[in-house]
């Protein structure tokens, strides 16, 4: 919370590490044994949400369709998405807009879910292209459903915005056909 404020308040490249440390009450050592740099911070929990992607992929029923095990792996995926995230989403998404360094890293992101995504579902038996439109098709249901879910101004969970997101994509692709 403190390095998004420091970067809504003065903008990411004039942050420095010093700063992040000091607002959130730590030493630099100490934000450096939890964060190579503070381009990281923008990623913290990533590898959990992956595992829990793959997860809720690989624990889905057997017959599922590749995106409802795509969904289930939202729905699993959800529970790491808490209120505080709600809370700064707006200034994060500005952060990373104004910043060509966090796009970077935002799109590092993305790839690192869709592979994990694929992964899981080439797992279940799912041929590999199928797999991997259905994982490029989850990160992109994942950011639209947190982007609704975020400007929401009621009080739900993060994974029923992910899952309809899912559906509304699997009904816009229908159409391209």
């Amino acid at each position: 919370m403190a390095a998004v404020d420091l970067f809504t308040e003065q903008g990411y490249d004039a942050t420095t590490v010093a700063q992040i440390a000091e607002r959130a009450g730590v030493t630099k050592s100490t934000f450096f044994r939890h964060f190579p740099d503070k381009r990281e911070l923008l990623v913290a929990g990533q590898e959990t949400l992956s595992r829990l992607l793959a997860e809720g992929i690989a624990e889905a029923p057997a017959g599922a369709s590749p995106l409802e095990a795509v969904a289930a792996g939202l729905d699993r995926a959800s529970g790491a998405i808490g209120p505080m995230s709600r809370q700064i989403a707006p200034r994060l998404k500005a952060a990373v807009a104004a910043s060509a360094e966090l796009q970077e890293r935002d799109a590092l992101k993305s790839v690192s879910l869709a592979a994990a995504m694929t992964a899981a579902l080439v797992a279940r038996g799912v041929p590999e292209a199928v797999a991997a439109l259905a994982g490029e098709l989850g990160v992109l249901a994942f950011k639209r459903g947190y982007a609704a879910w975020s400007e929401s101004e009621r009080g739900e969970q993060f994974g029923p915005y992910a899952v309809a997101a899912l559906q509304e994509l699997r009904a816009a692709s229908a159409s391209l056909s």
